[in-house]
């Protein structure tokens, strides 16, 4: 799965018929092209690495292609979409707007060869996965959760002042340290993060503010701490609850006077950093049952950040999830590309105990292991909305009721040849009869 993905295809996916023009002008600009149905759209059967635009040809749309296109832009809504409208348009017909909805860009008839060219490249760079030199890129979102602490996050970034992180595993809180620091005068300057609930009590005290030869077994040169090589820079201490008591005044020390000391040697030495901590515990019920230092919490909580859970982010699930198939896809070779309507369902639907490291988690495990196009419930392992379970159960009720009938038809109506037909016992048969309000003796 690790392997560099092969050099991409630009294909058009065209749901309806292309003119012989506009072929050729495809063609001769580089672009694949598979015209398809929109009532038989059932997969658009390219290769993973292929970059993919699909355009709906609204031009020579039935009623009934019209609702088909509809389903299309529901289904495929991992495709960038390019509406070609006719001359009239009634956009007041609902399948077509439910369509037109889901289309990026519309060309109207009659249609501008060059246009549709330069209209295909936007689509094209708009869906290439690519990096971002913007500070907040690795905090998606765009629920109102997200958007007000972006906010909060751009204001407290330039003030030097110590900020605590806090909100449940998994909802980004190291994302967030990153972006403070980046958007900091101190950028430019060294960015250490430890997690002090990783790290042996006995080791973290060395491990943060450093030690001298010799000042405990194994200790065989001087070594400089995180605080004192991340001078003029940032320290995030992820999992602050976790930090041991000794440690605990030491850092209270680096936050009052802006000095450590090594182990083994009691010279103060002055560090310039800026402290962000993070915390998924209650530190005012650890205060309370002695596990943390009230001076040292307050010297802390002078700016607190909260990471929203991913369960109140309104919108932001299905936009992370196409994010981290999009970034998948750019380093390996895989064929999702997108999900059914039943799997955005089930991702909204999900509570999301583990935030947005779960959500990567199941998106990654999917697209390894999914051997389709669209990545439903059961590759993400979760369970169909109920309205899907009700529409399978429908239709399992449904084949079994005509697979009854027909094995009746073929016997006769001879039950004992019926159930060595269908492989069942009499009794079997019997029972689905009932089960279908089947009639033997009128049937017969």
């Amino acid at each position: 799965m690790s392997a560099t993905p092969a050099p991409s295809r630009r294909c058009v996916i065209w749901f309806g018929t292309p003119h012989s023009t506009e072929r050729a002008l495809l063609a001769s600009s580089g672009w694949h092209i598979r015209a398809v149905s929109p009532s038989q759209a059932g997969g658009v059967g390219m290769r993973s690495e292929d970059i993919v635009i699909g355009v709906l040809d609204f031009r020579t749309c039935s009623g009934s292609e019209l609702a088909a296109a509809a389903e299309v832009a529901t289904t495929y809504r991992h495709l960038p979409l390019l509406a070609l409208l006719p001359p009239a348009l009634d956009e007041s017909d609902i399948p077509l707007r439910h369509a037109l909805s889901s289309c990026r860009h519309r060309l109207s008839h009659p249609l501008d060869p060059a246009e549709l060219l330069r209209q295909l490249a936007s689509l094209q760079q708009a869906s290439t996965p690519g990096g971002s030199d913007d500070a907040l890129a690795c905090l998606i979102g765009e629920s109102g959760a997200m958007l007000a602490m972006r906010a909060t996050l751009r204001k407290f970034a330039p003030v030097d002042l110590p900020v605590l992180v806090t909100g449940e595993t998994g909802t980004g809180k190291e994302a967030a340290a990153h972006a403070l620091h980046r958007l900091s005068p101190r950028n430019g300057h060294p960015f250490h993060a430890v997690n002090c609930g990783a790290i042996a009590p006995t080791l973290l005290q060395s491990e943060l503010f450093g030690h001298e030869r010799g000042a405990f077994t194994g200790a065989t040169a001087r070594r400089a701490g995180l605080f004192e090589s991340a001078h003029r820079g940032t320290v995030f201490l992820d999992e602050i609850g976790d930090l041991p008591m000794e440690a605990q005044t030491s850092l209270l020390r680096v936050l009052q006077e802006g000095t450590i000391e090594r182990i083994g040697n009691n010279q103060s030495i002055h560090v310039d950093v800026r402290v962000l901590a993070a915390t998924h515990v209650d530190l005012e019920q650890a205060m309370e049952q002695g596990r943390f230092r009230s001076d040292l919490y307050y010297r802390l909580n002078v700016l607190r950040l909260t990471m929203p859970a991913l369960r109140r982010r309104e919108g932001d699930i299905e936009l992370l999830a196409m994010h981290f198939l999009h970034e998948f896809r750019a380093r390996h070779l895989i064929r999702a590309r997108g999900y059914t309507p039943a799997a955005r369902q089930a991702l909204a639907d999900f509570h999301w105990p583990g935030n947005v490291r779960e959500l990567l988690n199941r998106v990654l495990r999917a697209a390894i292991t999914t051997d389709n196009e669209l990545i439903d419930c059961a590759d993400l392992e979760l369970s169909a909305p109920a309205e899907t379970r009700t529409r399978l159960h429908d239709a399992h009720l449904r084949d079994e009721r005509e697979t009854l009938v027909a094995c009746l038809a073929r016997s006769h109506y001879n039950i004992s040849a019926c159930a060595r037909l269908m492989k069942v016992s009499r009794v079997t048969v019997y029972r689905l009869c009932r089960k279908h309000r089947l009639q033997l003796q009128s049937l017969r």
